[in-house]
């Protein structure tokens, strides 16, 4: 009877810890069930990494609109904006999308 008080005193404690540790982790650190997370460096997902800042950069240099035109205007110059290939029609660019072109916004 002694074994099994003891058990359930165990697994009430292991609870109690438990419920606390989350309010209590900046005041007792070793309370915490869930340590620092470390970005490594050279992975693509990580923000350090050259493969996701190139991404990034992509991502917020060109932006996509919601007009697509099925064919371009006449007198436009075919240039590379970070890798990506668009269209420059005066002030307006453009890049392909499937057998249409969208009109994109440069940052």
């Amino acid at each position: 009877m002694t074994r099994h008080r003891s058990r359930w005193a165990g697994i009430a404690f292991a609870a109690l810890a438990m419920i606390f540790a989350d309010g209590m982790s900046s005041a007792v650190p070793f309370l915490s069930l869930v340590g620092d997370a470390h970005a490594v460096i050279g992975r693509p997902a990580t923000p350090g990494s050259v493969a996701g800042v190139a991404r990034r950069t992509t991502r917020r240099v060109i932006r996509r609109s919601a007009i697509y035109v099925s064919t371009l205007p006449a007198g436009c110059v075919r240039t590379s904006v970070n890798g990506v290939v668009v269209w420059r029609c005066g002030a307006s660019y453009y890049q392909p999308y499937g057998s249409r072109y969208v009109v994109v916004y440069i940052d």
